[in-house]
């Protein structure tokens, strides 16, 4: 007998499982859906379900950062054990935030759709929304913005995931 048989019980709960393991990792600072897509796809999920998962937990803590993590690290950043980790983010923040607004001037709200949408690495929804509050950005427009960058990251991440670009670039190079 098949205990992972499609529609089964343990079928079904192996993948809440792995939905919960992309759901995590889409939450984790750095990792993000950069790392929970390619993961999912490996654990060889639905394609947009776990594209759609993926988006929506990473999107989870940004309001969160935006409102509250700024006076968190401004807080412990004197602190005796955790003082230097605080400062390092509170730092690296302020450094993405200024060097976004002089790149970007008056076009701050695309500078962070793009830091957001280019998956690279530290750019994510989690430096960029701290970066955003740090420059005093209005909370609407970072959302939006870190929104839309998301689901830029996503895409591509999606179709590296699927070996698009390896296919491109193959029928490029003939």
């Amino acid at each position: 007998m098949d205990i992972f048989k499609t529609g089964g019980f343990y079928y079904t709960l192996a993948m809440i499982k792995q939905y919960l393991w992309i759901i995590l990792l889409s939450m984790v600072p750095l990792i993000e859906l950069r790392g929970a897509i390619p993961v999912s796809q490996a654990m060889q999920l639905p394609v947009i379900p776990s594209f759609i998962v993926c988006i929506i937990a990473n999107m989870i803590p940004v309001p969160f950062i935006y409102l509250f993590a700024r006076k968190v690290l401004e807080w412990g950043q004197d602190k005796k054990y955790i003082g230097k980790i605080f400062t390092f983010c509170l730092v690296k923040g302020q450094a993405a935030g200024e060097k976004m607004q002089s790149k970007a001037g008056r076009g701050l709200f695309i500078a962070l759709f793009l830091f957001v949408g280019i998956p690279l690495p530290g750019t994510g929804a989690w430096t960029g929304t701290l970066a955003a509050s740090l420059l005093d950005m209005k909370f609407r427009d970072t959302v939006i913005a870190v929104t839309l960058g998301v689901l830029l990251a996503g895409l591509i991440m999606m179709a590296g995931s699927l070996g698009l670009f390896s296919a491109l670039f193959a029928s490029v190079g003939k």
